[in-house]
């Protein structure tokens, strides 16, 4: 099925580059096959960010207008400035007109999918990650390990990866380096590079054609520059750079009038490419180049690399070029002088790439990440009717409260229950922490108010899971999926509360998805929660996933009651309730966390346990002359 797509790059768009040729790549091949494809980048011109500003306030009545017409090509959006701030390997900082464009974008624009590339904090794709409102695939391509390894804020890198649905990596390498800092499941897909034609005979020169294309570090260039001083035979060479300039580098008469300079504007790179009989690859580490690579094995040409892992992989430990340790100019040298002395060697390994040669088509890479969208988008549940039953009145209801049963909290059954009804709830569930026994005691006082028996149930390591209309409690310490199915066999409703705030003990982003099938609701607004973002990305995962949604005030104190309600039609049992449940409407209103939380503190930490009883009687009393 075709799907709505947009796919953010971290860099300008303007400044190519690998990363957005990929991307540009990937989008007009998914474009061609009927998804709907937009590239979201940043952008260093004013006068393009401009225009895609207008084009987003002209669509905010016709979100549609946003696609263009259409005809299998993909549109650009190109949000905000890129500022470099001076931060260490190369890092920009992300303005933050750009994030509110991104979170504007997102929010006029419905997607099936947002596929962020490199999606590293702080940049343009990091601030897609956290706006979006589809599902979210993240890859992932050069193994950058300078980068990884000097992370600022590592913490906050993890929080947003893990708001990632599926993960790819474009090499064993990227997915190893990865897994190291951030473990995950990586698809690697390795990218395309497409097949260009070679140069006829006519347009090539006898001598071995060496050529270096300076993307990896300057560093590399030096190493291929000391190799030729060492390099026998017949040979010429020509270095690709915006860059250096053949004034800038020393090499010695009879060695410098082998080597031309060029410049991008000079010289296309496929073309140069088609002429090359070598292409050099000398980083020692810090900015590999595999695309390069790739691409120079679909023009026909021998690449000569760096033993890095990444170029390894690419290589085939050898079998489509040859290899040398990194930083050594003399292993280069002597690998280079093997290929001019034997142009049989040349060809021999030019026709043993063959094979692999046809695996470049970026026709692969999209059958390949269209596998990963709809193994994804098969999670999503189908949209069930709302049934309630017919006839039913309309009730407030609470899902999510506590009692003096649970232990941080000192609320009596009596006043919660005539709380309850002071505040016109019709129905209430009652999930102490690990234990069943106060809402047992409050069904069994119940009176003109409807009670569901639940229990917030503190999981081995995967945080905490309520059940509702539990007949036993159940024990504190199984695993995620052992909770889950102990509410199963009672016949009990699977409910997942405040699932993304970190402050607190929950289910992260994976362990969800592993129980997706599980979940019958999830608790998208808890006033208790200290951050708002985290209440707005469970609303987010619940209607990507199109889970039921549902509220409670997690009240420790009968303040706090009712300050969050689900309006819903009645029901009987849980299969009604969770009907009634798809079709409610989730009220809140202003409460202040801070006073909530103070008289948590009051009643269970800073008064005397006397006192707390005889307070505790108090109150029983009061509640029930009420009553």
């Amino acid at each position: 099925m075709p799907f709505d797509i947009a796919h953010v790059s971290p860099q300008p768009w303007e400044a190519g580059g690998e990363l957005n040729g990929y991307i540009d790549a990937v989008a007009r091949e998914l474009a061609k096959r009927g998804h709907r494809v937009m590239i979201v980048a940043p952008s260093s011109s004013q006068r393009f960010a401009a225009s895609s500003r207008r084009a987003l306030r002209e669509a905010r009545e016709e979100p549609r207008r946003l696609w263009g017409e259409g005809g299998g090509e993909p549109v650009l959006f190109s949000a905000g400035e890129v500022m470099p701030v001076g931060r260490p390997e190369g890092h920009v900082a992300v303005p933050v007109d750009v994030a509110r464009i991104v979170d504007e974008l997102f929010e006029t624009l419905p997607l099936d999918f947002v596929h962020v590339h490199e999606p590293f904090a702080p940049s343009a794709a990091s601030a897609a990650l956290r706006h979006s409102r589809a599902l979210n695939i993240g890859s992932f391509h050069t193994p950058a390990e300078r980068l990884l390894t000097t992370q600022v804020a590592r913490r906050f890198v993890e929080l947003f990866f893990g708001r990632l649905d599926a993960r790819t990596a474009s090499y064993q390498a990227t997915s190893a380096a990865l897994s190291a800092r951030f473990p995950a499941d990586y698809r690697v897909i390795m990218p395309g590079a497409g097949i260009l034609a070679r140069a006829g005979a006519g347009e090539r020169e006898p001598a071995t054609h060496i050529v270096y294309v300076e993307d990896e570090e300057r560093a590399a260039l030096r190493t291929f520059l000391r190799a030729l001083r060492r390099l026998p035979g017949d040979w010429r060479a020509t270095v690709l750079s915006g860059r250096v300039s053949s004034s800038r580098v020393q090499l010695r008469s009879e060695v410098a009038e082998r080597v031309r300079f060029a410049t991008p504007d000079d010289l296309a790179r496929e073309a140069l490419l088609a002429t090359a009989d070598v292409v050099v690859f000398a980083s020692a580490g810090a900015a590999p180049t595999p695309g390069l690579a790739l691409a120079a094995i679909g023009a026909g040409a021998v690449p000569v690399a760096a033993g890095l892992p990444v170029y390894r992989e690419v290589l085939g430990e050898g079998e489509r070029g040859l290899l040398f340790d990194p930083g050594s100019a003399e292993m280069l040298a002597a690998q280079l002088a093997r290929l001019v002395a034997d142009p049989a060697l040349v060809e021999r390994l030019r026709t043993d790439a063959d094979g692999f040669r046809t695996e470049l088509s970026w026709a692969r890479v999209a059958d390949e990440l269209e596998e990963v969208y709809e193994q994804v988008a098969s999670r999503r549940r189908e949209i069930a009717p709302a049934k309630a039953a017919p006839g039913r009145a309309l009730i407030d209801v609470d899902l999510h409260m506590h009692t003096d049963h649970s232990p941080d909290c000192a609320t009596p059954v009596e006043v919660l229950l005539a709380t309850a009804k002071a505040e016109g709830l019709g129905a209430i569930a009652v999930t102490d922490h690990n234990e069943v026994s106060g809402a047992f005691d409050a069904l069994a006082k119940a009176s003109g108010i409807k009670v569901i028996v639940g229990e917030e149930i503190k999981t081995a390591h995967q945080g905490e899971v309520i059940g509702l209309f539990l007949s036993a409690r159940i024990p504190r310490g199984l695993t995620l999926e052992e909770t889950i199915a102990e509410i199963r066999r009672q016949g009990g409703v699977v409910y997942v509360p405040h699932p993304f705030d970190r402050l607190h003990s929950v289910p992260d982003y994976e362990h969800m998805l592993a129980i997706l099938d599980e979940i019958d609701a999830i608790e998208i607004f808890n006033p208790r929660v200290a951050i708002s973002s985290f209440n707005e990305e469970a609303a987010r995962f619940a209607a990507k996933y199109r889970l039921t949604a549902a509220a409670g005030s997690d009240s420790h104190v009968a303040a706090g009651l009712g300050s969050v309600r689900v309006r819903m039609h009645d029901f009987d049992g849980p299969q009604e309730f969770l009907h009634s449940l798809r079709d409610a409407q989730i009220i809140t209103r202003p409460t202040s966390l801070l006073y909530v939380q103070a008289l948590k503190f009051i009643e269970t930490k800073a008064t005397p346990a006397g006192a707390r009883r005889a307070r505790r009687e108090r109150r029983v009393r009061r509640a029930m002359r009420k009553s």
